[in-house]
């Protein structure tokens, strides 16, 4: 897969950019090998010295703080991707012809809205099927 494209993200913020090369670095198999090991490190010097409590407590301090960031990178850049999706669906929806333009806004409807959507759908796809297997 190839890198983002740097000129693509010259108008995002710097803490928008910072969180996704966050993401991107962290979502790397060499980086979790990388933190299995220290941590398995970690708990063989502290076994080999006797637990001190003190490395207990910098050790859970260090994995809060580092689970609490990373909740915020993983949904900054999730959000990110989400919106950008969106968008694209939206302009897919906008060029059919024939499409349901009331879908565009879906996301803004309230849950019945949302329910009677996903049952008109549904009953869509159904009929769509047995025309299928009708055909077949």
């Amino acid at each position: 897969m190839a890198g983002p494209d740097l000129h693509a993200n010259r108008g995002r913020p710097l803490g928008s950019r910072l969180l996704s090369a966050l993401d991107r670095s962290t979502s790397r198999p060499l980086t979790a090998l990388t933190v299995v090991a220290a941590a398995m490190a970690w708990v063989i010097v502290s076994f080999a010295v006797g637990f001190p409590g003190r490395w207990e407590g910098i050790f859970q301090s260090l994995v809060a703080a580092l689970t609490l960031a990373m909740v915020f990178v993983i949904q900054h850049t999730q959000a990110r991707q989400q919106a950008a999706t969106q968008r694209k669906l939206d302009e897919i929806l906008q060029a059919l012809p024939g499409a349901d333009n009331s879908l565009l806004t879906l996301e803004h409807a309230s849950d019945q809205e949302l329910r009677a959507a996903g049952h008109q759908h549904s009953g869509i796809r159904k009929a769509a099927l047995d025309e299928q297997s009708g055909s077949a």
